[in-house]
């Protein structure tokens, strides 16, 4: 018997820019409930896109998109061997992984405030550059050397 379709959440746009995506993208930068942490975290590091002379909205967008992948792979048993089968990301995943990336990579980097790595990595990331988009190609490479296991998708 199927699973029930999950009903779809609706995200209320942020206070200061009126994106959805964006308070997404808050909700994954906040540690331990602290939202006012995470929001002025994000939106200081938008300020530096801003003083870099760049349209902060856009250098996020561009930077989502650029780093969030098409293809992953994932691990199917047939015939008691597992096989790494290449399947397209849905919207949803894509988004969330393109989050979990840029944010990871910030916080990986030491010694500076957490908002001019994050805005480091945003920006880098729109230039198709940076952590993130290292584990994107990482990711599609996987997928493009597992190419031969497709017919096993589900």
């Amino acid at each position: 018997m199927r699973r029930p379709l999950k009903k779809k959440r609706t995200w209320r746009p942020d206070l200061k820019y009126g994106s959805e995506t964006l308070t997404r993208f808050i909700n994954t930068v906040m540690w331990n409930g602290k939202k006012d942490t995470a929001r002025s975290i994000v939106y200081d590091a938008l300020a530096s896109i801003k003083e870099s002379g760049a349209d902060p909205l856009e250098t996020f967008e561009t930077a989502l998109r650029n780093a969030s992948p098409l293809m992953e792979v994932r691990s199917r048993r047939v015939g008691g061997a597992n096989y790494q089968v290449p399947r397209e990301v849905s919207q949803n995943r894509r988004l969330a992984l393109a989050f979990r990336w840029i944010i990871n990579a910030a916080r990986a980097k030491k010694g500076k405030p957490m908002a001019d790595k994050l805005a480091t990595e945003l920006i880098l990331a729109a230039k198709n550059e940076g952590d993130a988009i290292k584990k994107k190609d990482d990711m599609h490479r996987m997928a493009e050397s597992n190419k031969a296991f497709a017919h096993f998708a589900w």
